[in-house]
């Protein structure tokens, strides 16, 4: 019997090779309608079927922006468009999904408080109740951090897509239908279900914890430190990759972040402090003396921040403050730690800020949150 942890991402074919080694007690843990082999699978629903039920929410960002006009690919204003309209818009959505939708707002991703995302929270596993799956729209610019915080929160296990576009709706060439079209076909599927939240632009699906922005332009703008979750290719949904949460034995891979049991007043304020060759402490030391809980660092290298940070960093942790250690790089993990400091592991410092946010609203216990941040950042599961 093998025993052992798998992070992040756990493919088809790492799944089939753990089985074969003799991982019999996973064949209860692994779903197999979780994962489609690189074959072909029709999305579509069959004539007389059951169409699967849809909630998209609408929050605005670029996908529900209106262009100048027909080419002004970055002139536009951005949540202009109802999302009624958007989906009443798209062809042949009516063949795959029965869709409702839910203006939750109109606006750019990054005016969007941690507060309001509390709200949004809550409604998307409302909806789940009494549908079969739940597309966010929102801006790209902040869309990382939306998603990741719906994937640490939302308690339902079935699925939820997060999708936007690069160019605004009423431009040509605009991604934004297809991005819309496709989300929806996805959270129909069922294919994601006990995955968290995906985002799923450019035809690609991506896990919420990995997926970062890249470009300030480029529709394939969004990539992953794992590697995409798979593509959607007309009615072919390709899954190769899977979350290691999905193999939780029944599908129950939860966090202690239920926002039911937390007042939105009482999330707690957890900044970033980039760090940079000859680099002030000012930044730490607003920041702690502002009411910060929490600070990430946005280190050089691995995870390495300048003296006068440093000095800063001892003093707010003399505090109380609790500090998470972070690359800039772009990719790499951190480790170690210390006295009032715990390491991202591979989480780019905006994702660390919304996992130690999160965690430090549910508990002042520094090693309660350590724990946390190292459990549920890693997104572990035991493979047995």
């Amino acid at each position: 019997m093998i025993g052992r942890k798998v992070k992040q991402t756990l493919s088809v074919m790492t799944a089939s090779a753990l089985l074969l080694a003799g991982a019999t007690a996973v064949v209860t843990e692994v779903n197999p309608k979780k994962v489609t082999y690189a074959a072909a699978k029709e999305a579509s629903a069959k004539q007389g079927a059951v169409l699967p039920k849809v909630q998209v929410i609408g929050t605005g960002g670029t996908i529900s922006g209106k262009s100048t006009d027909e080419t002004s690919f970055i002139s536009y204003r951005s949540g202009s468009l109802a999302i009624k309209d958007m989906v009443d818009e798209l062809p042949n959505v009516e063949k795959m999904a029965d869709v409702s939708t839910t203006q939750f707002g109109n606006k750019g991703s990054s005016a969007y408080s941690m507060q309001d995302l509390y709200d949004l929270s809550l409604l998307v596993d409302e909806q789940l109740k009494k549908n079969d799956g739940v597309v966010v729209t929102t801006g790209t610019d902040t869309m990382e951090e939306i998603a990741y915080f719906l994937d640490l929160t939302v308690q339902s296990n079935k699925p939820v897509v997060v999708t936007g576009s690069m160019r605004p709706w009423t431009v040509i060439g605009s991604d934004a239908q297809a991005n819309l079209f496709n989300a929806i076909k996805l959270a129909g599927s069922g294919e994601t279900s006990s995955f968290g939240t995906v985002i799923m632009l450019n035809d690609t699906m991506f896990p919420a914890r990995d997926v970062t922005k890249t470009n300030s332009y480029r529709v394939d703008t969004f990539e992953s430190r794992t590697g995409p979750l798979g593509h959607i290719d007309e009615n072919n949904i390709q899954v190769y990759e899977a979350p290691a949460r999905a193999f939780e034995k029944g599908g129950n891979w939860r966090t202690p972040f239920n926002l039911k049991k937390l007042n939105k007043a009482d999330l707690a304020k957890v900044e970033i402090a980039y760090s940079y060759q000859g680099a002030g402490g000012e930044a730490i030391k607003a920041f702690a003396d502002s009411g910060a809980k929490g600070i990430v660092t946005a280190g050089t290298g691995a995870g390495g921040i300048s003296s006068a940070q440093s000095a800063e960093r001892r003093a707010a942790i003399e505090k109380g403050v609790v500090f998470m250690s972070a690359t800039r790089t772009g990719s790499g993990s951190v480790y170690g730690g210390g006295a009032g400091i715990i390491p991202a592991d591979s989480l780019n410092a905006q994702h660390a800020r919304i996992l130690l946010m999160l965690s430090l609203s549910f508990s002042d216990d520094f090693d309660q949150v350590k724990e946390w941040v190292t459990k549920y950042g890693a997104r572990e599961v035991d493979v047995k």
